[in-house]
């Protein structure tokens, strides 16, 4: 049971990743554009590339002749996936599920217009006259996002006619990779924000986790929790929905189902075929089995019995607020003194505004009041600072 790992995206979730398939014997190259990313330094081995140069890719496929491919990131010529497959190359979850939610236009049309799931309304725009139309159709505030970034770049609220330019160039100069499209969604009032975290096996049933409630600013993960209060039915619909579009998409692996939960029922957002950054909170113990064994053995074939809750737990990121080539991260003795936490430090080698380089960790019992763990870990992540 030894497989080669081709790891395409080596940040914090690919650190964690490499560390739990590391535990099971397999061997991983990391990759990256920079050197000295997270991963790259508990992996075998690591390469530095453009992964949206498909020759780039290519060549170090070609090199390594790995059994697996697990991208990580969004930035990648994923269409390249396709051949891969045809090689024998075993792509997580598979090159149609990279390719479908590398790419929100994709993904939303599926979950939207062929499975028929309940989404916020939408349009999409190449050019602005496009994009004022449809924020014009869609009513103000709405949600501007690009078509593929990672993240929460590029993402914002847009609420007064003023701001269309700024947020439309916005959009656009954050879009990631050659794609130079936005999509512009209708505003949910939600009261809850949760992942569903999906594991899909090659032998098995599809499993859920129980559902993390999270918080965004800049489209960007700052805090989550496990449990989160929800209906019954609530959780039946998200599972339904999650299952669908993860079975339609095809491949074994864990997946990062996004949903808001607002007093007209649940609504699917969007979805990641990997580890989810606010699944980090998973890293508390608050499960059997982390998002990252989860998707370790997913991804190997490897049989999961069961997935249930051990403790409640809630995460807090720790985040720069400068660019720098030379840091330091001081407070961890003390927010190690308070009782029933961890830290996470990633090992990035820079730093720029608002980017994550830590994550602060609580957990209690199953029973704990999910509020307080989550201002203690907020409280934790603040003792923490990026000097």
């Amino acid at each position: 049971m030894h497989k080669k790992i081709l790891l395409l995206g080596s940040g914090e979730l690919g650190k964690e990743l490499v560390i739990s398939l590391k535990r099971l014997g397999q061997t991983v190259i990391a990759v990256d554009s920079y050197p000295d990313a997270p991963a790259m330094q508990v992996a075998d081995g690591f390469e530095v590339i453009d992964m949206l140069n498909g020759d780039q890719l290519d060549t170090i496929v070609a090199k390594h002749q790995p059994d697996l491919i697990v991208p990580e990131i969004e930035a990648i010529r994923t269409e390249r996936f396709y051949d891969y497959e045809k090689n024998k190359i075993q792509v997580v979850p598979s090159a149609k599920a990279a390719n479908f939610t590398m790419n929100r236009k994709l993904i939303r049309d599926l979950a939207s217009k062929e499975l028929g799931l309940r989404t916020a309304k939408y349009f999409y725009a190449t050019t602005f006259e496009e994009f004022d139309k449809a924020v014009n159709e869609i009513g103000l505030p709405c949600v501007v996002k690009p078509l593929m970034s990672s993240s929460g770049k590029g993402q914002s609220v847009l609420r007064n006619e003023a701001d269309k330019q700024t947020v439309w160039e916005y959009a656009i100069n954050n879009s990631r990779g050659d794609i130079q499209e936005v999509i512009i969604e209708e505003f949910i009032s939600f009261h809850t924000e949760i992942t569903l975290l999906t594991v899909t096996q090659k032998k098995g049933a599809t499993l859920f986790c129980p559902p993390i409630g999270h918080r965004q600013e800049r489209g960007d993960y700052q805090e989550s929790w496990q449990p989160v209060a929800i209906s019954e039915k609530e959780y039946n619909d998200a599972c339904d929905m999650a299952k669908k579009v993860t079975t339609a998409l095809t491949g074994a692996g864990l997946w990062g189902v996004e949903f808001f939960l607002t007093d007209k029922g649940v609504y699917f957002s969007e979805l990641s075929p990997r580890p989810h950054d606010t699944g980090m909170v998973t890293l508390a113990g608050t499960q059997n089995l982390s998002e990252f064994e989860l998707h370790a053995r997913a991804i190997l074939g490897l049989p999961i019995p069961e997935i249930k809750l051990e403790r409640a737990g809630a995460s807090a990121v720790v985040l720069s607020n400068k660019s720098a080539e030379q840091f330091t991260i001081a407070g961890i003795e003390n927010a190690l003194q308070q009782t029933n936490t961890d830290v996470r430090v990633f090992g990035k080698p820079t730093t720029r505004p608002y980017r994550r380089m830590a994550v602060a960790l609580v957990y209690d019992n199953t029973d704990a009041n999910v509020n307080e763990l989550r201002k203690k870990a907020m409280d934790t992540a603040a003792m923490i600072k990026v000097d």
